[in-house]
């Protein structure tokens, strides 16, 4: 692929002959929407130990080093949906830290 180092590069056969060639780099923006991912996945845990059902409305707090909050507001709006969430309020801090309370 022109432009791709030999890293950022998958190929695979396909059993009927033929093959794939995949672009594997990954952008700022990829690993930004990844980091939401995984805050997502993390505020569904806390939601989860904290007892909540999955329709509760929760006010979320978000502690977390600059680089993981910068990611968290790109991509508010997919955490705010996929988590319920009526409210963001952000912390910076060394290590990511998920509260949640319902709203």
């Amino acid at each position: 692929m022109a432009g791709s180092s030999d890293d950022d590069t998958a190929i695979g056969m396909l059993p009927r002959g033929g093959f794939v060639v995949l672009d594997t780099a990954v952008t700022p923006e990829l690993e930004a929407e990844g980091t939401a991912r995984d805050l997502v996945r993390a505020v569904q845990q806390a939601r989860k130990d904290a007892g909540l059902q999955v329709s509760d409305r929760i006010a979320l707090t978000l502690s977390a080093p600059a680089a993981t909050l910068d990611a968290a507001r790109t991509h508010e709006a997919l955490i705010t949906d996929e988590t319920l969430a009526t409210s963001v309020s952000y912390v910076d801090a060394a290590e990511v830290d998920v509260q949640v309370a319902r709203a």
